[in-house]
């Protein structure tokens, strides 16, 4: 198992955007990658601050992911909700 924790810094005003533009990504997840057994967006203290967490079967699923046509499409979308780029942890799983 691979876990990612993606923190999301997004410009204050467009948090509804970027919300809706997420359920869409995780839905399309969620239907096109049983590899991936979680794609949660949680909200944090700070308004402008999310953390997406996520975790896939295989380093080869996360890669499937990135390169999947609804993650390309949505993901491509981000940059107009983001305030920096996101920080992005890889973790492998203890089992």
């Amino acid at each position: 198992m691979i876990g990612v924790i993606a923190t999301l810094k997004v410009q204050d005003g467009k948090q509804q955007g970027f919300e809706a533009l997420m359920k869409e990504l995780s839905a399309a997840v969620r239907a096109n990658e049983p590899a991936c057994t979680l794609y949660q967006l949680h909200k944090t203290e700070d308004p402008t601050t999310y953390v997406m967490l996520e975790q896939y079967q295989s380093q080869d699923d996360l890669a499937k992911h990135r390169e999947a046509p609804h993650f390309k499409t949505l993901g491509g979308k981000l940059g107009e909700f983001l305030a920096a780029a996101p920080g992005i942890q890889i973790l492998p799983a203890v089992e």
